[in-house]
């Protein structure tokens, strides 16, 4: 059953908003912009993790979430080791700007599937335990918002944020 939900569109633009960053988030974008080559695999004392590793793992994480909201046969990486890459630095200038690209290309898709309104946000996914989209498209929002956090305050230790 269907339920008619008179506020579906305000609250479909809502997580868009949110999944787009902004408002008290950073946005995507804005922490990777301008990030130089050299810094990419830098761990700054006490941090364990690069802002390559931390790119990596908000692509994969946010690819393996949308993934399993639209594909039945989706079978997700092994936790930990295949949310995290290997390397602390990208293997090149490509990889690095391939990630980024791949990133914001399924954060769209996740945007696309929350604002359709042929999409049930409320319906339990069939292939799940409980899951809706909803659940899943707060869970890549408040994911994705911790680790650009955490991208935030590398940089600063790295001394390459403009506050």
């Amino acid at each position: 059953m269907t339920i008619k939900d008179p506020h579906s569109k305000q609250l479909r633009e809502h997580v868009v908003y949110l999944l787009n960053g902004g408002g008290a988030h950073a946005r995507f974008d804005d922490v990777v912009k301008d990030l130089p080559e050299e810094l990419r695999g830098a761990k700054p004392r006490g941090l364990p993790h690069s802002a390559w590793m931390l790119i990596e793992h908000l692509r994969l994480a946010q690819w393996d979430i949308l993934e399993f909201c639209r594909n039945s046969k989706h079978k997700s990486p092994d936790w930990p080791k295949g949310y995290w890459p290997k390397a602390e630095g990208p293997p090149s200038t490509p990889a690095w700007s391939k990630s980024i690209q791949q990133f914001r290309k399924d954060l769209k898709s996740m945007q696309d599937l929350v604002a359709n309104p042929r999409t049930d946000l409320y319906a339990r996914i069939p292939w799940g335990d409980g899951q809706t989209i909803l659940r899943e498209a707060l869970l890549v929002a408040d994911h994705d918002a911790y680790h650009l956090g955490q991208l935030v305050d590398l940089r600063r230790l790295l001394s390459n944020w403009k506050d």
